[in-house]
């Protein structure tokens, strides 16, 4: 019997090639770059499934060009990359892997607000640069963040995983969502539900954890912006094009916020080289659930959901389950 045959787009833990190698033959690209576009299509179009990154799109043109294709697996809780819609009509299941990077990325959101607030990014490079002249009592003020009010936008598991953190902080929590979380729910994060306007209104430090969609685009532009307290810092940890990053940078330059913590970006890999110039903007590279351990449940989990799919079950984190597969 002729084993299904699958695309992983790139590289990836050997492990995780193992295991597929046990049910699949497999078509690997060991390059850690996102694979071009026509050349994902040509490698795609004999294949059973794929296990893909956040770059690779997965849309109604590459379906119709790879019609024997039965699964496409996300290493990724994000899945903007796919049209999901497109996927349920040619029959092709589609997943994602949440859940295992939950604590890392609440993680870095905590300390992406600790950065901002405290300037430790500009305060390293003013050392590293040589210009430390001795302890001054008004030398490097930043803010405070115990007893601060966290608000969060995109109460999921990622948020609430931030709330509950907050507790070591002492710290207000109050997060705006399109449904309110249970009451329960609520009580173990500490936090209040409130609209968005109150949430801009009365953040220290603005959390965004919402997933993209055409209705979150600039979730957060300049009208947004305009509404937060002049000392208030934001966090983005959600993706790119969540917020207005021109009228980010002009807020940021013109001191009409405190800070900001960022680790997605419009267009990135090649953000806004205005932020380069901002020194109360701290910068990451996309890290949120970067750590040795949690990628690698992502990866398996990924390879997991593949398996599933394709002998014959019903992957557990599938996005499209008008499919119901049996």
């Amino acid at each position: 019997m002729t084993r299904p045959s699958i695309l992983i787009s790139r590289e990836v833990y050997p492990e995780v090639l193992a295991r597929l190698g046990q049910h699949f033959e497999v078509d690997y690209r060991a390059v850690d770059a996102p694979l071009p576009r026509d050349q994902l299509l040509v490698r795609l179009a004999d294949k059973d499934g794929a296990l893909v990154m956040p770059p690779d799109r997965v849309d109604a043109a590459l379906l119709a060009a790879c019609p024997q294709l039965k699964a496409v697996c996300n290493c990724a809780v994000g899945y903007n990359n796919f049209d999901l819609e497109a996927c349920s009509r040619a029959g092709v299941m589609a997943t994602n892997t949440p859940g295992v990077l939950d604590d890392t990325t609440a993680d870095i959101a905590w300390g992406l607000m600790l950065a901002s607030a405290r300037r430790i990014v500009a305060a390293d490079q003013w050392v590293r640069a040589g210009q430390w002249d001795g302890w001054k009592l008004k030398g490097w003020l930043g803010q405070d963040v115990h007893h601060a009010t966290l608000g969060i936008l995109g109460m999921g598991r990622i948020g609430q995983t931030v709330a509950r953190r907050a507790a070591g902080f002492e710290m207000r929590v109050i997060y705006h969502n399109r449904s309110r979380l249970p009451v329960e729910r609520e009580a173990e994060c500490r936090a209040n539900w409130v609209d968005k306007a109150t949430l801009l209104r009365e953040a220290d430090f603005l959390v965004l954890m919402l997933p993209y969609s055409p209705a979150a685009h600039h979730a957060i532009g300049a009208a947004e912006l305009a509404q937060m307290k002049p000392t208030a810092h934001l966090i983005n940890l959600a993706r790119g094009g969540i917020v207005d990053d021109s009228a980010l940078i002009a807020a940021l330059q013109e001191k009409r916020i405190a800070g900001a913590g960022l680790d997605v970006f419009e267009n990135e890999p090649a953000l806004d080289p205005r932020f380069f110039a901002l020194d109360n903007a701290v910068l990451t590279p996309h890290i949120g659930s970067a750590t040795s351990a949690t990628r690698m449940k992502m990866a398996m989990l990924a390879a997991d959901n593949l398996i599933i799919a394709l002998t014959g079950g019903r992957p557990p984190n599938l996005l499209n389950p008008v499919l119901n597969p049996t």
